[in-house]
C-alpha cells in the first residue's frame, strides 16, 4: 500500500494518505452483515447501498418516500435490501425499525427536517424554519442519538472495536464558532463560501449532532468530506487530516466507499477526521494504514502548531491554478476562479445562498 503521513516533533501523525479500493488488509476485520442507511435514496446515501450490496452485504434503507427508493436505489434480485419508510425525526419510529430488523450497525446519511405526514402544515413550516433557527428540531439532532441508543455497547457484545454508526457530516463544521483570531490564523479554511455564509444554519446542526453521538455510549466514526463534487474523478486516493481545516474535492463515491470501509475498521472507532482526494495517484487495499495515524476524539484537540502544519499541507494541495479557497464564491469552481469566470451563484459576496443550501435527504 502506498501511504503517507507527516508529524511533528515525535507527536501524533495528524495527515495521511491512502487510496481507495474495496480489498481488506491484515488490520480489517469481518463485514457486519447487515447495515441500516438512513437518507438512502439522497445522492451519497443511494452510494453506500450501493457499495454494501456489491460487498455482499445486507441493507435496511430507511427513506422518507418509497417511490423515489424505487427509482433511486439498485435493483434487488437475491432480497438483500429492505426498504423501510421512516420519519427520520421520530426516536421512536428509529428504534423500532433498526431492532425490528437486527442490524449490526448504521450509516447515517441524511438531512434536513421532519417528514411526519401526520404533521400539521403549521408544524412541517416550523421545521423547516427549524433547520435554519436551532438544532434542536433537525433530523440530525433526533436521528443520530436515536441509532446511538440502538447500538449503545453491551458489555456481552466482544465486537465493540468497530463503529456501530457512522456519521456522515461536513468539513467546515466547527468553523463558524472559531475564535477571530483563529480564522484569520486559518483564512483559507474559514473563509470559504460554505462557511462564510452557513445556509440554514447547517454546519452549526451537524456540529451539534456529532456532539451528541461523541457523547452516547456507542463506538461511532464522524466522516467529514470536503467539497462532494460528482464531476472530480472517483477512485483517487483520499487525503485524511483532522482539525477541520481540510479544503478541496472529492467524489460521492469515493465518500460512500470510506464510509463502508469503516465499518470493517477497527482503527477508524472514536475518530473524526476530514478527507478530500488526489486523482492519478494509485489505489491502496485498505484505509487502515492511514486512519490508525490519526488521533482518538478522547486524546483532545490538536495542539497549534500541528494544526498550523496541516494547514500549510493542505493549502498546498488546493485543486486549480491561483490555489485561494478564500477568493471563492459560492458555486464558483476552482477553474472558474483561475479564468477570472463568474460562478452560477453570482459574485462573490452577493451570492444566492438558499438555493445552495442542502436539500433534505430521503
Amino acid at each position: 500500500m502506498v501511504a503517507t503521513a507527516f508529524s511533528t516533533g515525535g507527536g501524533a501523525n495528524f495527515f495521511a494518505s491512502a487510496a481507495l479500493n474495496s480489498s481488506v488488509s491484515a488490520t480489517d476485520i469481518a463485514m457486519p452483515q447487515k447495515i441500516a442507511v438512513t437518507g438512502a435514496t439522497g445522492r451519497t446515501g443511494a452510494l453506500v447501498v450501493k457499495e454494501l450490496l456489491d460487498r455482499g452485504v445486507d441493507v435496511v434503507a430507511l427513506v422518507r418516500d418509497l417511490s423515489k427508493a424505487e427509482t433511486s436505489l439498485p435493483n434487488d434480485d437475491d432480497g438483500s435490501l429492505t426498504v423501510i419508510q421512516c420519519d427520520l425525526g421520530s426516536e421512536k419510529d428509529i428504534i423500532s425499525t433498526i431492532t425490528s430488523n437486527d442490524c449490526d450497525a448504521a450509516i447515517w446519511c441524511a438531512t434536513g427536517f421532519s417528514d411526519n405526514p401526520q404533521q400539521t402544515l403549521i408544524e412541517k413550516i416550523q421545521g423547516i424554519f427549524g433547520v435554519a433557527i436551532t438544532p434542536k428540531q433537525s433530523i440530525d439532532a433526533v436521528g443520530i442519538p436515536a441509532l446511538a441508543k440502538c447500538f449503545q455497547a453491551d458489555d456481552k457484545d466482544s465486537n465493540n472495536t468497530t463503529p456501530k454508526v457512522i456519521m456522515l457530516s461536513s468539513a467546515g463544521v466547527t468553523r463558524p464558532s472559531w475564535s477571530e483570531e483563529k480564522k484569520a490564523m486559518f483564512e483559507g479554511s474559514a473563509d470559504i463560501p460554505i462557511v462564510r455564509l452557513n445556509p440554514f444554519n447547517i454546519l452549526n446542526i451537524k456540529a451539534d449532532s456529532e456532539e451528541r453521538l461523541r457523547q452516547s455510549r456507542v463506538p461511532y466514526t464522524i466522516f467529514r468530506p470536503t467539497g462532494l463534487n460528482d464531476k472530480w474523478p472517483a477512485g483517487a486516493r483520499p487525503i485524511f487530516s483532522q482539525g477541520d481545516v481540510a479544503v478541496g474535492r472529492i467524489n460521492r463515491a469515493d465518500v460512500a466507499k470510506i464510509l463502508v470501509d469503516c465499518l470493517s475498521t477497527p482503527d477508524a472507532t472514536g475518530k473524526t477526521f476530514e478527507a478530500f482526494s488526489l486523482q492519478g495517484y494509485p489505489p491502496a487495499p485498505s484505509v487502515s494504514t492511514a486512519l490508525s495515524r490519526l488521533q482518538k476524539d478522547s486524546d483532545g484537540p490538536l495542539s497549534d502548531a500541528t494544526l498550523s502544519c496541516t494547514y500549510s499541507a493542505m493549502q498546498q494541495l488546493l485543486p486549480g491554478e491561483t490555489q485561494d479557497a478564500a477568493a471563492l464564491a459560492m458555486g464558483q469552481t476552482y477553474e472558474q476562479l483561475d479564468e477570472g469566470e463568474t460562478g452560477r451563484l453570482g459574485e462573490r459576496g452577493s451570492e444566492n445562498a438558499e438555493s445552495a443550501a442542502p436539500k433534505p435527504s430521503s
